[in-house]
């Protein structure tokens, strides 16, 4: 089998490819995978298995009709990582985002059509829901993104869903919680606060940290992504999620005591324009009909990831962070 992955020199599109070509993922042990990745400043190819006989990279841009046209014959799955995906460049500046996340998704499945591709997996954000002060949302709440980064995946799902109801398409749309795990790159709010824990520097919290996310190892969203992949029914939409929420204040400051560090580091910087206060999904759809669960414990997954920045001090310390941190 032959799958193509977008975007998977990023952070959780590179965790699922070499975890695929690991052979960790039931009925894949064999696959062949090929990466289309535009490697901007947020893909890097040191994120993939150096010379894996069964992995092929292909530098190129989701909207690049005649890339996608040579490249997608003969790969039965596709599965859809690439993204812009930090809000506050969003923020910034949309342009980039519409482009990329909508544009780039519609030009992406006219060239699975052609190309007689079985399956698409379209990979989401709980962003697209936008804010629930109580309880979780399901598969089946109206989206209201907040913003732009959000409306930009948003428009990306339903693009998705009309070649599914129009073309008959087989496309499965899964929507995740905040991701953390190792090789995230430092403009997220998990690898930006041990960076700069690390150096000594102070971490910029927006508002009062209030603000509630629901957290996701990269491990337990990509297992996630791959029993939808497997076992999910066209047209359908999977919430992946973690388990465990916390607010940006109780998260900073268990990140200063696993990095030795003092509350006198905390900074705190005017909230950010349209922030969400907080995300819940609900996922018993995902555990329910194809036996999903989280096994990462966020304490535990925590400490390892302050782990890996500390010993590989050399790989973030070249990346360019861009705007100010996100604190999603």
């Amino acid at each position: 089998m032959r799958v193509l992955v977008t975007g998977g020199a990023g952070f959780i599109g590179s965790h699922f490819v070499r975890t695929m070509l690991a052979g960790g993922y039931p009925g894949y042990e064999d696959a062949e995978v090929t990466v289309v990745d535009k490697l901007t400043y947020a893909g890097d190819i040191r994120n993939l298995p150096s010379g894996h006989p069964r992995l092929g990279v292909v530098r190129g841009d989701l909207c690049d009709e005649r890339l996608l046209r040579r490249v997608l014959p003969g790969h039965a799955e596709v599965v859809h990582f690439a993204a812009e995906s930090h809000v506050d460049r969003s923020v910034a500046g949309a342009r980039e985002f519409v482009h990329t996340n909508v544009l780039g998704t519609q030009t992406l499945l006219d060239a699975c059509l052609e190309s007689d591709v079985d399956t698409v997996v379209q990979v989401s954000t709980d962003e697209v829901y936008g804010s629930i002060a109580e309880g979780s949302w399901t598969e089946a709440e109206p989206l209201l993104p907040n913003s732009p980064y959000a409306a930009s995946k948003a428009g990306a799902d339903l693009i998705a869903r009309s070649y599914q109801r129009t073309h008959g398409l087989d496309v499965r749309i899964t929507r995740c919680s905040n991701n953390y795990g190792p090789r995230q790159h430092p403009e997220k709010l998990v690898p930006r606060f041990i960076t700069n824990l690390l150096d000594g520097l102070p971490i910029p919290l927006y508002g009062d940290g209030r603000n509630v996310r629901e957290w996701v190892h990269v491990e337990d969203h990509c297992r996630g992504i791959h029993l939808v992949l497997a076992h999910g029914r066209a047209g359908e939409i999977y919430n992946i999620g973690g388990g465990t929420e916390r607010s940006n204040i109780e998260l900073s400051h268990r990140l200063l005591e696993l990095c030795g560090a003092g509350t006198e580091l905390i900074r705190w910087v005017p909230d950010r324009k349209g922030h969400d206060l907080r995300y819940s999904i609900d996922d018993a759809k995902i555990r329910t009909e194809l036996g999903y669960h989280p096994v990462r414990d966020l304490d535990e997954g925590l400490h390892e990831v302050v782990a890996w920045y500390r010993e590989n001090r050399g790989r973030w310390r070249t990346e360019s962070i861009g705007p100010p941190a996100e604190v999603p």
